[in-house]
Formats: C-alpha cells, structure tokens, sequence
C-alpha cells in the first residue's frame, strides 16, 4: 500500500462529501496485506494532503484490517493477514482462494464542525 496516494485519495473523497463544510474527523477502514500500515505514517499523509483545505484540522482514526479469504477446497473463510494467505489456505493449504469482501480503502464516517456557536446567556 502506498500511504502517500492512499492518503490523496482520502481527503479528495472526504472534500467531495464536505462540499466546504469544515471537517473535524474522518474514519477510514483499510484492508492491508502483506505489511503493517504504520499510524502514525497514515496521519502524517493525511495531514499533507488536507493541508489548506477544509480537513486541515481533522483528526483521522484508521481501522486496518485484513481482508477475507475464501478456500473453495475446504470452505474456510479467514483473514488473510500475510502474503501466504492470499496463495494458500491456512486451514488445509489449498491453492484455490479467493479474496471476497472489501479489498481496498473506504471513508466510512466524517464529522463536521459545528457551525452553531453556544454561548451562555447572562
């Protein structure tokens, strides 16, 4: 996974949905193989990319999980959380797998900024 774009991408979708509402978080689900993502990585990205726009300010929580394989020999379904996973089953070591579910990288919530200011009334 490269962070760098990973990151672009994100923020033009968040942008997309804000349409010029201040943005206060946004939460990412990520399927990962193969190496773990780094945070801290991801949030740095995330902090270049929204640099200047109306996610400047956002807190960013990443939700990094492997995606699921499936073995058509032995009918098991389990996180592929290595490179072996995705050539070969776990359970039996079946070579016909395949990935099912989300594979990629979804925005799965944003929170705006509230544009209402509270005050106490004397």
């Amino acid at each position: 996974m490269h962070e760098t774009g990973m990151c672009d991408e994100i923020v033009r979708a968040v942008l997309r949905r804000a349409e010029g509402r201040r943005v206060a978080a946004v939460r990412v689900r990520a399927a990962v193989t193969g190496h773990a993502v780094d945070p801290a990585v991801v949030d740095q990205g995330f902090r270049v990319a929204a640099a200047g726009t109306a996610a400047e300010d956002a807190q960013l929580e990443l939700v990094a999980a492997p995606p699921t394989m499936s073995c058509h020999d032995c009918g098991a379904r389990t996180p592929a959380a290595g490179a072996l996973a995705l050539v070969a089953c776990p359970r039996c070591g079946g070579v016909d797998v395949e990935v099912v579910g989300d594979t990629g990288v979804v925005v799965e919530s944003i929170t705006y900024q509230s544009d209402v200011l509270t005050s106490e009334v004397p």
